[in-house]
This record gives C-alpha cells, structure tokens and sequence, in this order.
C-alpha cells in the first residue's frame, strides 16, 4: 500500500489545478486501486488517474476510488495492460476553502477496490419512435428524435449506459447522445448496448472545466479538458468530430472564454431554460456569438432525481439513416430543430414527442408547422406572424432565422432555423 497526503490550499490550486500524485507500476502489476478522503465538508475534489502512456480515466466529484485492470476497470476508467513506470493520481481542485484541505490518498497493488455492480437491463419492445411520426423529408432522408446530452455512471450519472439506453426507448427517441464528463470510457460499449437495447447511442465527451462545458461528440478518442478552450474546437474538428458549446449561459456552468474560431453548434436550449421559458438569455448570446451554430438541444440528464428525463428537449435531426454518423453529418449540415412540450408524470415530467408542436425547415424560403394553431412563428430579426392552420407551410426566408414557435404568453414551444 502506497500513502501520501496532498496539502491543498488556494495557492496550490491557483498554479496547479490539476494536480499530479505521482506513484510507481513495477512490471508484471495486474491490477491498481486508488482511495481518497477528505473533509468533503471543506472543499470539492475531483478525482482522475494518468498512465505512462496517457489518460487512463476521470470520476471527477462523483467517486472516491477506482480500479484498473487489463480487462476491467470502474465506470469512468479505461482498462488495459498497466505500464511499468510513473503513474500519477491527478486531483482536480475544484473548490477550496480560505484555509487548506488534506486529502488522503491510498494506491493499492494489487488492487484493494472492488468493481461497482452492473445489473441486466432487459430490451423494451413495441415502443414506437419519433422517427415513425412521418415528419415531411426528402426522399431517402427522415427526421429523428433524440437528446445530445446525457450522463452515466461513467461521470456523474446514476445510470449504466444500459439503463440510459432503456429510458431513451422508453421516452420514444430513436437515438442518445453519450457524454460523460471529461472521459471516453463508455465509448467502446455504446454500440453493442444500443443494438441490445434498440437506440442508436452516439459517442460523446462532455469537456468540462471551471470555464466552459463543450460536447465533443463522435468516436474520435479523447479530448484533454486541461487545454485551452480553443484547442478543444480545433482538436474535435481536427479528428472529424462535432463540438457544440453546451449550455453558455447556465450560473457557474456558463462559457465564459471568447473563441477566435468557433465550433459547429451550440446547445441552445439546454434542459435549465425550462426554470423560465420566456427567458431570452440565450437569444442575446447567440447573437453575440455571430447566429451561425448549428442548433442542438440537451436534457443534461444525470438521475431521476431531477425533474427532466431524457428528450426534454427533443432534438430532431434529417439524416439518412439512425446511425451516430449519419446524425453527425445532419448535425453539421445544420438540419436540426428542436421542441420542449412536456407532460407531468407523478414527479417528474416526460417529453411530447408525437403530439409536441414542432417548426421544420423545408426549404431557403419555407418553414413546415404541425400543431401549431393559435401560436405564434417569431423569426430572429423580430419579425412575428400568427399560425392559422393547426398544419401549415410559412414563407421563411432562412437569412432571417433560427424561428421560434411561441405560444401567446411567449413561452417557447419548438425552434428551427
């Protein structure tokens, strides 16, 4: 057993946020455990591990210890042969108080930390998706439902991937995105879990630091959130993937570091704009932001102890198929829309995905509405109009949008745009 004790205090974290632990592997080592302990009373401190060949992992808030194998390793980990060398346990200083915080750290060789449990999630049947709405496409092309942003046990989520993947069914989505906190150990199991559970689950990473929340998503390795803002842009797209700034202006999760190069979307309604859905924060900030960004939307969904599940908001993509690539590819052609009407369910609420008021784009010059009677189709210079027919085709010229649907009190229903 290895022992040490970290010492941290604001000037420790001021020039070290990130801080290494270094520890020595001997060769033939087959498995490590790590322990922490503080006074969680006194301070936040994340929690992540790095290899002599790179970054094994991160648990952030969510876990005090962890397992690594060379087949096994806890949500958030990766596994894989452990290197003879220096290996570091990395502390994120998260939040610290006036005075210091000793944190207590213990590596185990072999590994003293069991493997947490990962129950069987039976398949749900007959539960139809967004994409069997039959929403108007071109020919070879079809709109589906889903929600790009979504937390497991592998960050700070209480549910497997399995479990995520049955509520996402369950709520009638035809795909998820997956993306925990600063790591891509769910990546390599997404694809057989969907095809087990029945809903496409896109790779995904959540990039995540003090100064800005980004999805990097796709199948395109790992992103160091210890970079600067930008390399985390220019890296993602670098690698073919899709970077969308992720709720810029939610309290002390907001993105605060200008970009001289900006990524392909935003998510523009992210799960806390329904605290106040005639707040128009995020419409100033776009417009700032130079109104480009393809438009996503994100439930943000971590446990059902919150009031959202996952597809509130439900993101409607045009692809031409439901795999992660062809939803990407909609994603940076910029054919998205979005819409937020939801039902209450004893505690919580659910999305309206078959009969929610939804705005599509068809065309440059036309906008599609389907239950939209009585509502009204607002276009980003202002310019407002009243929908007539409860399913209508709008003249909406694409230089004047995104295009909200809004009913009378302004509350917003569906955007395109």
């Amino acid at each position: 057993m290895i022992s040490k004790v970290v010492h941290a205090d604001l000037h420790l974290q001021a020039r070290d946020r990130y801080h290494k632990v270094p520890f020595f592997v001997p060769a033939g080592t087959e498995s490590l455990g790590v322990r922490i302990s503080f006074d969680s009373t006194r301070g936040v401190v994340d929690l992540g591990c790095e290899g002599p060949a790179g970054w094994r992992g991160w648990s952030g808030g969510a876990r005090r210890e962890f397992t690594i194998s060379a087949d096994q390793a806890t949500p958030g980990y990766l596994p894989g042969v452990l290197e003879e060398g220096e290996w570091a346990v990395v502390l994120g200083l998260h939040n610290l108080p006036k005075g210091s915080v000793d944190i207590a750290i213990e590596v185990s060789l072999p590994s003293a930390v069991q493997l947490p449990d990962d129950p069987h999630v039976p398949r749900l049947e007959g539960i139809p998706r967004g994409s069997s709405r039959n929403l108007p496409a071109p020919e070879g092309y079809a709109w589906y439902a889903g929600d790009f942003h979504n937390h497991t046990v592998h960050s700070d989520g209480s549910q497997t991937i399995a479990q995520l993947a049955r509520l996402g069914v369950e709520m009638g989505l035809d795909f998820l995105a997956v993306t925990d906190h600063n790591t891509v150990s769910h990546h390599p199991h997404l694809k057989s879990i969907g095809q087990e559970q029945g809903i496409t689950l896109i790779p995904g990473q959540e990039v995540t630091t003090n100064q800005g929340h980004g999805n990097a998503f796709g199948d395109i390795g790992w992103i160091d959130f210890r970079e600067p803002l930008q390399n985390w842009v220019d890296e993602t797209k670098h690698r073919g993937g899709v970077f969308s700034i992720n709720h810029p202006i939610d309290a002390d999760c907001s993105w605060v570091v200008p970009l001289e190069r900006r990524p392909e979307a935003v998510e523009f309604w992210h799960s806390s704009w329904y605290r106040d859905l005639i707040g128009d924060g995020i419409l100033s900030w776009y417009a700032a932001a130079g109104n480009r960004a393809t438009l996503l939307g994100g439930s943000d969904f971590h446990n059902h102890g919150g009031l959202q599940r996952p597809g509130m908001p439900v993101t409607w993509v045009l692809a031409r198929d439901n795999t992660p690539e062809s939803i990407l590819d909609g994603v940076k052609a910029g054919r998205t829309a979005i819409s937020g009407a939801a039902r209450r369910e004893n505690d919580h609420y659910v999305p309206i995905v078959f009969d929610c008021p939804i705005i599509l784009r068809l065309d440059q010059k036309t906008i599609w509405v389907d239950k939209g009677k009585g509502n009204i189709l607002v276009d980003f210079v202002g310019n407002r109009q009243v929908v007539e027919e409860q399913q209508t085709t709008v003249n909406a010229p694409a230089e004047n949008g995104p295009y909200f649907l809004t009913a009378p009190d302004r509350t917003m229903l569906a955007i395109t745009a």
